[in-house]
């Protein structure tokens, strides 16, 4: 083996264990993946998705819980889709999957003035997919794909142009209450995961569904996130660690703290019995 090729299996087992430490530290953090938990990946054909199932492969080996896992596409009958592609990639690596059927481009093209942002729509309608393959097949985690940078992107995203304090949370309970959804690649760089993409060679399949789009608000997050981490590294990780650390009670939200309740408290047992009420607000 030549000195370029051992630097790059150098680089690569020192990428891959950086991102299976994030994935397991994700996983354990949020107490995403149980004993017995049958766990749907859903399985886009684009570079994070394919990561998070090679991970998961690989944790699903050492890992202290017993859980299945199952590969799951959603084939939205877009034109020119390579449909042979990510069958004869799940075969080669002996997970076992399914192709789900649903033709929700044309809903989409339908529906959706020429010119328009699609992701919204499409995004619900395949959601409301999975979500019932995974109710009727006995699935309990619903695993995506949303890595770090996804998550700081929406969190920007609605702060913009929603007037919202929020993103994508690691784990969320459905609205229906019927399933939870999991993002096991949130502690996970973009950048680490296109690096891993690159060295595993996975069959990328670009979506074509909505054009190039490059005026859509998300790829403006892109751009200022990817400006910040290189002209500031650190940055996003501080960004990100934010999010963990949330203080209601330095913010605006009189839904989340009793500001309206306040009141100055001259001795210690009425500091005490503030302090102590304020807590009761906050756990309901």
């Amino acid at each position: 083996m030549s000195d370029s090729s051992k630097k790059s299996r150098t680089q690569f087992n020192k990428l891959q264990k950086r991102l299976r430490h994030c994935v397991g530290d994700a996983i354990a953090d949020y107490n995403m993946i149980e004993n017995g938990d049958k766990v749907m990946v859903c399985l886009s054909g684009g570079k994070d998705s394919y990561t998070l199932l090679d991970i998961l492969l690989n944790l699903q080996k050492t890992a202290p819980v017993d859980f299945e896992l199952i590969a799951v596409n959603l084939d939205q009958k877009q034109p020119g889709f390579p449909e042979h592609v990510l069958p004869e990639y799940l075969a080669s690596i002996g997970v076992p999957y399914h192709i789900i059927e649903k033709d929700t481009y044309s809903v989409v093209k339908r529906v959706i003035p020429e010119g328009n942002t699609t992701c919204g729509l499409c995004s619900r309608l395949r959601r409301g997919t999975l979500y019932g393959y995974a109710e009727a097949n006995g699935v309990t985690k619903i695993a995506l794909g949303h890595h770090r940078d996804d998550i700081l992107e929406t969190f920007f995203l609605n702060i913009f142009y929603g007037g919202k304090l929020k993103a994508m949370p690691p784990k969320l309970l459905s609205d229906d209450k019927k399933n939870i959804v999991i993002r096991p690649l949130a502690y996970c760089r973009e950048k680490d995961i296109e690096r891993f993409a690159a060295f595993k060679d996975f069959p990328i399949i670009p979506c074509n569904l909505c054009g190039s789009q490059e005026n859509l608000q998300r790829q403006a997050m892109k751009v200022m996130l990817k400006s910040w981490d290189k002209q500031f590294p650190g940055r996003l990780e501080t960004i990100f660690t934010s999010l963990q650390n949330v203080a209601p009670s330095q913010l605006a939200d009189t839904q989340l703290f009793d500001f309206a309740g306040l009141k100055r408290s001259d001795s210690l047992e009425e500091q005490v019995i503030a302090f102590n009420a304020g807590l009761e607000v906050l756990a309901q």
